[in-house]
């Protein structure tokens, strides 16, 4: 299993790539954010772990703040899932890897 990549995704090109992966799981997180560090390794392991199914994306919700805006995000850390584009759920707060996987699974099932 190799280092999947994770997306740095921008206010530009956040629906180009939401449209292009069949799930993509956005990280709306800041540099100042203690929870969002303390997320960001179990996402890489996910990443890694669902390479082809799932891409997993960051957004930095303070250089990016119309899609923060637009999908009303009010605290981070708030991962939202995206399938071909759409919003279809989401996880808000620090989670363990095996809530964020269970999430994952179900929307991966439907």
């Amino acid at each position: 299993m190799g280092n999947a990549e994770i997306l740095m995704l921008t206010d530009a090109d956040l629906d180009q790539e939401a449209k292009a992966q069949p799930l993509l799981l956005v990280d709306f997180w800041a540099e100042w954010c203690g929870p969002c560090k303390m997320i960001a390794p179990l996402l890489a392991e996910l990443a890694a772990e669902y390479q082809g199914r799932l891409a997993v994306g960051k957004l930095n919700v303070d250089e990016n703040r119309q899609s923060a805006a637009r999908f009303g995000i009010r605290s981070i850390p708030t991962l939202l899932f995206l399938r071909d584009g759409v919003w279809v759920d989401q996880i808000v707060g620090a989670h363990p890897k095996s809530a964020i996987k269970a999430k994952i699974d179900q929307l991966l099932s439907t």
